[in-house]
């Protein structure tokens, strides 16, 4: 199957590492969004050997190919709107997308109003193409893991799925900083926090696991917590200053008969000292998944990259989340599709 990719930032270049590594896809273009890197070598963007494919910024070219799926990894937090452009003129273009953004799309249904995801129905119906937006989380850590772990139970009280993660090594100052106001003096209101954008962007996960669970929800509540820096330090994306925003603890709810039935948190530090009493990670970070009910269980996914990382393992966990999946995606029926769509997606074979 012939694939762009589009965009070669965080997510973008593991993408392209992944599409090489399987032999049932080919990289047939990569779109790039700034000058500096048309004309490059997709490998060399990507940190891996040279792939003799060169990166453009020309759109319609890319499309008029007609490849067969466009993984679309371009940054969606604070360009929504283009976003959702750009996704409905490659669906219109008759190509498929898998995408990890804008992540409301992972399950929309009563995330977000009708007249948003509308142009992407029809965008869809227009091209016969589908869609399907996923990742690490919101994605496998809070979709299949936890769905698949409800199937030996025999009552299910709550599902809760946790993200627990030092951000220290996230090279990513626009996100840390901006959105989610790490660095920020505590009386500000990063765009994370604003009332409702926590259940914009994970509301989806508690709908689609309430759904997978045959769980009709009341409604979705959102709390969240932060922590001060106690002194001034340095991480990858800049320097924190003492007595500005260094922990995050969200959670948003998905609520049935007045309690909270399934519970997505985030326990986020910038130093594994910050919030000695919030949950720990099991080694340097990762994913819990906790049922309680009958029996009770407690499943870890522990996260570690080959540069010893565990925020490099989460991004190219994203990553290979979508490449994994475009052949059941280019299969799948046009249209916006969730993971409760999908056949299982494994990765491709052994190495020998």
């Amino acid at each position: 199957m012939r694939v762009v990719q589009w965009s070669t930032g965080n997510v973008g270049r593991h993408a392209i590492a992944g599409i090489a590594a399987r032999s049932d896809l080919e990289l047939a273009g990569v779109w790039v969004s700034t000058s500096d890197k048309v004309g490059r070598d997709a490998g060399e963007l990507a940190g891996i050997g040279p792939l003799g494919v060169a990166a453009t910024d020309d759109a319609d070219a890319l499309l008029a190919t007609r490849p067969d799926c466009v993984v679309y990894t371009a940054m969606a937090d604070d360009r929504i709107v283009e976003a959702l452009g750009d996704l409905e003129r490659i669906l219109r273009a008759g190509v498929n997308v898998v995408s990890s953004s804008p992540v409301f799309l992972q399950y929309p249904a009563g995330v977000v109003p009708d007249e948003l995801v509308e142009p992407i129905h029809r965008a869809a119906a227009a091209g016969g193409a589908s869609l399907w937006v996923n990742g690490i989380d919101p994605g496998f850590a809070n979709d299949w893991l936890p769905l698949v772990l409800t199937s030996v139970c025999e009552r299910i009280d709550q599902v809760r799925c946790l993200e627990i993660l030092d951000y220290s090594t996230y090279d990513n100052a626009k996100v840390l900083f901006d959105i989610m106001g790490f660095g920020r003096p505590l009386d500000d209101t990063p765009m994370l926090l604003m009332p409702g954008i926590l259940s914009l962007a994970w509301g989806s996960v508690v709908r689609q696991l309430a759904a997978g669970l045959g769980v009709e929800l009341d409604g979705v509540e959102e709390t969240a917590t932060r922590l001060p820096a106690p002194d001034t330090f340095d991480i990858a994306a800049g320097r924190v200053e003492a007595g500005t925003a260094a922990a995050l603890r969200f959670e948003v709810r998905g609520m049935r008969g007045g309690r909270a039935v399934c519970v997505l948190e985030h326990v986020t530090r910038l130093r594994p000292d910050l919030g000695p009493d919030w949950p720990q990670p099991a080694g340097q970070g990762g994913y819990r998944v906790e049922v309680t009910g009958e029996p009770n269980y407690t499943l870890d996914l522990r996260l570690v990259a080959n540069d010893g990382d565990h925020n490099t393992a989460g991004l190219k966990a994203t990553a290979m989340r979508l490449v994994n999946a475009i052949p059941a995606v280019v299969a799948a029926r046009p249209g916006l599709l969730t993971a409760l769509d999908l056949p299982l997606v494994t990765g491709r074979g052994l190495v020998s």
